[in-house]
């Protein structure tokens, strides 16, 4: 049975989540959001994941919140700290009371003649259904699946003696203290694991198909430290965040333009953490190009100093099966192991997997097209967060949050109830996302698509997205405004 219609749904009590749910009740102080989290808990990714030295890929300036500046000079943080953080901005803008925890979505249908979306809603502690109504609904549910990480099939995986451990769902007080371990992954995970695992571990060997373009930074703003003292608080954050973002956006433009020498410079910075005799061509140079894929940050070079001092090595190659004591390359390597570590990636998830309907119509994602980069053709009232792939996910998040706020704002000072995008006939489809990691490129066949043509390209650049999202004007002909049977009958009532 449904209850009251909310102004706003927000799914998911993560990053995004507390973070857009902050904005919304700053705006509009006597609204009704309401947040449903599938888990327990608020922090989202920062909550979920627990293995050892989980930390941010990003730096704290761009992935804290721009209303909620993240303390101290720490360039990566851990994930205890992050989670720390949420919670006390959902308790500082006072949004805890809105969530309902323990309540995944598994349908979401859209009714046309009311301009009102209705969730269907399960307990996951007792399987019990409910459904919520709302005018709009926002979805910060992360882009991958919290209930299954990506676990591609090992040749004689059953024959291993050891535990084998999936990062996604790392036990609690797990004891690794002087065994051997294979860490299998290339990615941010598998190089945040190996150097934390080796500090007890009696030796850590990664093992990766192909290799990344892992990148030493500080693990402290060095001008930051120096800003902090002649600044104000405010105004030193201000600064630092614009300098972070401006930087950040420079180094991957310079990497597009010319990826031949960014390739080079990443190649000899690593030569030169790791000594002029170790084979970096083998273990640390890519055959793609700098930003094709996410570049991993290690900070202080723990990770080259791990590998350095011997606590650490890395095998590249293709595995052919496990065996009971460790795993067999195709050449022939055996790398000996007492536990193995599958950092193998995450099963991606856009905005949901549950079916998403009008009027009890299922549509597909992957018929749309994203318009601005924020909503998708043919889906009205709701915004589906996607944040960045070349630069901190909340930057976007953040964006995506404010534009849906102007959007309604927009609408309700017109007497509109509905928005959706509509995309011209005929328009060339493109890949949403130009990125190479495996765990896009195994689902982009079931994502939305990209057009030919503004407003329906999705260009990965925070000036473009400030620009399109918080200062250009709201409505264009591409969206298309309306007004249910139901509010016209009311204020058609109220004019009489």
């Amino acid at each position: 049975m449904e209850h009251d219609v909310h102004d706003i749904i927000i799914i998911g009590a993560g990053l995004s989540g507390i973070g857009a749910a902050c904005r919304f009740v700053t705006e509009f102080p006597d609204a009704q959001p309401i947040i449903l989290e599938a888990r327990d808990a608020i922090g989202g990714t920062w909550d979920l994941f627990r293995y050892p030295g989980v930390r941010s890929d990003s730096d704290m300036l761009t992935l804290g919140y721009d209303f909620r500046p993240w303390p101290g000079v720490k360039t990566l943080a851990s994930g205890p700290a992050i989670r720390d953080y949420v919670r006390e901005t959902a308790q500082d803008y006072g949004v805890e009371k809105a969530i309902q925890f323990n309540s995944r979505v598994i349908a979401a249908n859209f009714s046309t003649e009311r301009d009102v979306w209705s969730l269907t809603v399960e307990d996951t502690q007792t399987g019990e259904t409910r459904t919520v109504a709302a005018r709009f609904v926002l979805s910060c549910a992360g882009y991958y699946r919290y209930d299954q990480g990506h676990n591609p099939e090992f040749k004689g995986r059953d024959d291993f003696a050891g535990d084998i451990l999936h990062p996604q769902f790392w036990p609690e007080d797990y004891d690794y203290s002087g065994k051997g371990i294979a860490v299998i992954g290339s990615g941010a995970t598998a190089v945040t694991l190996v150097p934390e695992l080796a500090k007890k571990a009696a030796h850590v060997v990664q093992v990766q198909r192909t290799p990344s373009y892992v990148a030493a930074i500080p693990s402290e703003d060095p001008v930051m430290k120096v800003t902090s003292k002649i600044l104000p608080p405010r105004s030193n954050f201000r600064f630092n965040r614009w300098k972070n973002v401006s930087l950040a956006g420079w180094f991957y433009r310079r990497a597009q333009a010319n990826p031949e020498k960014a390739k080079n410079n990443l190649r000899k910075r690593a030569q030169k953490a790791l000594g002029k005799d170790y084979p970096v061509d083998t273990h640390f140079n890519p055959p793609y190009n700098p930003w094709d894929q996410r570049l991993c940050m290690v900070p202080d070079g723990d990770m080259f100093d791990a590998i350095r001092q011997g606590r650490a090595s890395v095998v590249t190659g293709h595995i052919d099966r496990f065996v009971s004591d460790g795993l067999v390359m195709q050449d022939g390597t055996k790398v000996g192991a007492d536990m193995i570590v599958t950092a193998t990636g995450l099963t991606l998830n856009f905005g949901s997997n549950y079916p998403v309907s009008i009027d009890g119509d299922v549509k597909d994602p992957a018929d749309g097209f994203t318009y601005r980069g924020v909503m998708v053709s043919g889906i009205p009232n709701m915004i589906a967060v996607f944040g960045y792939t070349n630069a901190s996910w909340t930057l976007r998040a953040d964006l995506m949050s404010r534009y849906f706020i102007r959007l309604i704002k927009h609408m309700q000072a017109r007497g509109l109830t509905r928005v959706e995008p509509v995309a011209p006939d005929g328009m060339a489809r493109r890949p949403i996302l130009d990125f190479q990691a495996g765990y896009l490129q195994r689902m982009i066949h079931k994502l939305p698509s990209q057009g030919d043509r503004m407003p329906w390209l999705n260009i990965q650049d925070y000036r473009h997205d400030r620009k399109i999202l918080i200062d250009d004007p709201v409505a264009d002909e591409a969206l298309r405004f309306s007004r249910s049977e139901a509010a016209s009958h009311a204020a058609k009532e109220v004019a009489e």
